[in-house]
């Protein structure tokens, strides 16, 4: 009898650790699919950011500090927004006349020196043509020099906390101190994006642009992506040293999410960057969360010291799991994973204050560049805990009726002994 029961058992183990295995396997299969929907990109370093709440979404290198080539001109032409109106009249200056190739100067036709042009056109040149020559009349026109301007360019640049950038020419042209990293770039650029002027004309199929001697230039995007798949503004950019460089913004379905490729490279048909950018934003936005607490889960659970008789008696312990009324969620990629944080900040808990429909504390989740904070509750109620508390109460409403009937016959025998004492008197 006792060699079958032991056979029993033995089975009974086997068929188990068969069962653990085969989910374990199951667990490590979906993982590999998952991580092979990665795109491979030429790109040397890339990001694709939410506009709307500012997570990343995907991330290569995000850190890496590049040359950003044209993708500078954003920076310029925020400056240029926040500076003057569309209207105002901008010169043609010695430092634009001298620019080389890419500049409307060279490419289109020869512009005089003072001739004027609008703010407007002025901005189309820069983002649509990306004329190096425009980056230099908003330069002098604004600061009064390309120094002074690269100053200002930095100072916006600290105010946006792009803390790995530095900016030396207004156009992007090469040089060994002026760099960014795709995370700084789309800091800058979702500024940018978020300026209705520059929004407006990163937009913008092409443009016909004029000086005050009746001179025009018609330009088009250089953005091949633009119109395309819910793409609906950008800036390119190409240097030896950067590679090809490319931001662009997206909306599909309402939603709004932008991407930085950087160091890719400059192929004869140049479709390379362009197909980079489409793999990661494809990707991003069939990304789903990752799930770190899902709505009414348990995150920690707190142990509360408390006496149900408040000033006296026994005191009790009672364990509070603290909940969350929504998912805590993230974008899984390297630069979210190298930052991520939860703390947990509770407010002075007691007995009353475990409501269930009041927030006693909050969980901040803080990834890159992003923290989101999310109220937490309690999933236990004060009645409940009343309610497990009843024997003591029991207990001291014994006691202290207890009490009260031998006060009552302490009071009742002295009355009678002051009885009989004044009985004897008379």
């Amino acid at each position: 009898m006792k060699n079958k029961r032991f056979l029993i058992l033995i089975v009974l183990f086997l068929v188990s650790s068969m069962s653990l295995n085969v989910f374990a396997a199951t667990d490590v299969t979906t993982v590999s699919a998952s991580t092979t929907n990665v795109p491979t990109i030429y790109g040397k370093a890339a990001i694709t950011v939410d506009v709307a709440t500012g997570e990343i979404i995907y991330a290569k290198d995000v850190d890496k500090q590049m040359y950003p080539a044209s993708m500078t001109k954003l920076i310029t032409a925020l400056l240029l927004a926040e500076n003057r109106v569309k209207t105002d009249k901008i010169k043609y200056t010695q430092s634009a006349k001298v620019q080389p190739a890419d500049s409307l100067n060279v490419n289109l036709h020869s512009i005089g020196l003072n001739e004027t042009m609008t703010s407007a056109d002025v901005m189309d040149g820069l983002l649509l043509f990306s004329a190096n020559d425009t980056a230099y009349m908003i330069a002098d026109n604004i600061s009064g020099n390309s120094t002074n301007f690269m100053k200002m360019m930095n100072d916006k640049a600290a105010k946006l906390q792009m803390t790995k950038t530095h900016f030396v020419t207004p156009n992007g042209l090469h040089d060994p101190d002026h760099y960014t990293t795709p995370y700084d770039m789309s800091i800058l650029a979702r500024s940018a994006f978020l300026n209705p002027w520059v929004k407006e004309s990163m937009n913008k199929k092409q443009s016909t642009l004029s000086t005050s001697k009746g001179t025009t230039f018609k330009i088009e995007n250089s953005n091949k992506l633009l119109g395309v798949n819910g793409c609906i503004g950008g800036k390119t950019g190409y240097t030896s040293k950067a590679g090809r460089c490319l931001v662009a913004f997206y909306e599909r379905n309402g939603r709004k999410i932008m991407g930085v490729v950087m160091g890719s490279v400059m192929d004869a048909s140049d479709t390379y960057v362009f197909s980079d950018m489409e793999k990661i934003i494809n990707y991003s936005y069939n990304l789903k969360r990752t799930v770190l607490h899902a709505n009414n889960s348990v995150v920690k659970t707190e142990i509360l010291k408390y006496k149900p008789l408040k000033f006296f008696g026994p005191e009790k312990t009672a364990s509070v799991p603290l909940v969350v009324k929504e998912d805590v969620s993230y974008y899984k990629n390297d630069a979210n994973e190298k930052d991520l944080k939860e703390n947990i900040n509770l407010s002075d808990i007691t007995v009353s204050s475990l409501k269930g429909n009041e927030s006693i504390g909050t969980l901040r989740l803080t990834q890159k560049g992003k923290v989101k904070t999310y109220k937490l509750y309690s999933a236990v109620f004060s009645g409940a805990l009343t309610k497990n508390d009843m024997p003591v109460y029991l207990m001291a409403a014994g006691i202290l009726a207890l009490v009260l009937v031998g006060i009552a016959l302490i009071i009742r025998t002295n009355n009678l002994k002051k009885r009989k004492r004044r009985r004897r008197k008379y």
